[in-house]
Order: C-alpha cells, then structure tokens, then sequence
C-alpha cells in the first residue's frame, strides 16, 4: 500500500497537484492523506483579538477546513473513482512543515505530492513559500508540480548526480516503481570536466545500476561551468518531462534551497520535480 501525503491550501494549483496524483497512482493501491494545517491562516488574521474570540475564529476555521476538504474529496472520488485508491480528510490547527513531519513519522509516507505555488500563485517565483519550506524541512521525497501541468505519463526523466552521495535503496524503489509501469528512460547527468570517477562514485553509481535493473537508463557525462545552465539546457534539448534530484547535505539542491531565493539561480522548473530526501527515515 503507497501512503502518500498531499496537502492543500484549496486553490486550483493545489487541486492540480491532486489531479496529476491520483493519475500517476492510477495502477497502484494507495492511502491519500489530503491535509489541511490553517494555523498560520487563523494566527495571521487575528493578531489583535481576546482569547474566546480567537478559539471562536478557530472553530470556524476548522469547520471552514473540514467543509472544503470534503469537498475536495467528493470532487476526486467523482474525477477518479478509483477502487484502489482510499481518501483521508486531515483539517489540523498547526503548521504545514510540523504537521506533515509528524504525519511522514507516524504513517511511514513514502511521498509527498503538492503544487509548486499555492494561492499566491506568484508567477515570478519557481516555488510558493510553502512548498519550499516542505521541501527544505520535511523528511520525505517531495513531489512537486508546476501550475498548469496537466498529467502525462513521465516518459523521459532527467537525474542530474555527481555519484558522491550514497542513494536510499527504499527511494530508488519509489523512483523504479514510478518508472517501470509507464516504460520510461532516465537520463543521469553527470557535470564535471572529468571522465574517469573515484572508487566511491563508482561504487555508488553501480548502486543505481543494482537498484534500477528492470528500467532504461542512459548516462550522460557534460563539460560545464555551470550547473544550472546544463541541467535546463538538458532539460530544452531532450525533452525531459519529469526532473528528479537529491536533497542532502552539501548537495547542489541544499545549496539552491538556501539561497535567498531559488529564482536567483535561475532554476526554471516548468516539469514535475522530484526531490529525494537523503535524509534518516525508518
């Protein structure tokens, strides 16, 4: 059974999100927890009130959450009424980033699934605030979806890696089982001014190799200077569909993540973006 976590702020971005899910999902049994965490939402709006007003306001909220997410239910259950698939109602007064963590370490998720921007829809920026604070503090792999990205099967993948980190077996499965069903090719890319790799990148990359035995997989060596600039050419030139990255310590996504902001970089991330987290999981 695939536990998957997606959470939702209601908006046509986050709506999207679901809809790409439960299309990806379509062939798998799978537990859908939708949450919605309105603590920020009830905090923000409400600075100036007495106690009792404000347990007032957040019994509105909650039942406002809890109107809206079944809602949301009865919309997907009539989208895609999928027998496999089961639908889990989560109105919860807390944050985003603590209530997910703690819902990853209680069921054992194996992803999370969300918009790349939510109600703000800032189309200047690659992802919302929300969805990078998930992507930097939540201990799971993020699965993000661009505005107006309406499913298709990912049929070319792009894995840009230097092999210097040690892969999770379990989220290489995630990657396998993602792939294998829709018969895709991934593409590692590997930007370096070097061709031959240390006994730890081969090592790791031989890893993949063992992990991955059933899937196409291609990889790419380029001479860069940079490796924004390579990722997104690779991603014009080759008509990637589907980007997957590790997020790990010392890792080119940590380094982007902490940046200011991730537009400086000049990431453009128009394709569904896979972050695995490389982080302790049970």
């Amino acid at each position: 059974m695939r536990k998957i976590v997606i959470p939702t702020d209601f908006s046509e971005n986050a709506m999207n999100a679901l809809q790409y899910a439960v299309e990806l999902f379509k062939y798998e049994r799978c537990e859908f927890f939708i949450l919605n965490a309105y603590a920020d939402e009830v905090y923000e709006n409400n600075t100036q009130v007495s106690r009792d007003v404000f347990e007032e306001l957040k019994e509105t909220a909650y039942k406002n959450s809890s109107v809206a997410l079944h809602s949301t239910l009865s919309t997907l259950e009539e989208i895609s009424p999928n027998p496999r698939h089961k639908y889990i109602a989560l109105p919860v007064f807390g944050s985003l980033v603590d209530e997910a963590n703690d819902l990853v370490d209680k069921e054992n998720i194996d992803i999370v699934i969300m918009g790349t921007r939510g109600k703000t829809d800032d189309r200047k920026l690659t992802f919302g605030s929300n969805t990078l604070q998930v992507l930097k503090y939540v201990k799971c792999p993020l699965l993000a979806i661009p505005s107006n990205c309406k499913y298709q099967q990912p049929k070319n993948i792009l894995f840009p890696t230097d092999y210097l980190l040690p892969f999770k077996r379990r989220e290489l499965k995630l990657l396998s089982t993602l792939t294998k069903s829709f018969r895709s090719v991934i593409n590692f890319l590997y930007v370096s001014d070097y061709d031959k790799l240390s006994i730890r990148q081969e090592d790791n990359k031989a890893f993949i190799l063992d992990s991955l035995p059933d899937i196409e997989l291609v990889f790419h060596r380029e001479d860069a200077k940079n490796l924004t600039n390579a990722i997104n050419g690779f991603i014009e030139k080759n008509k990637i569909d589907f980007l997957v990255m590790v997020n790990s310590r010392h890792s080119y996504l940590e380094n982007i993540l902490y940046q200011s902001t991730i537009d400086k970089i000049g990431l453009h991330i128009k394709i569904p973006f896979l972050a695995m987290q490389n982080l302790k999981r049970s």
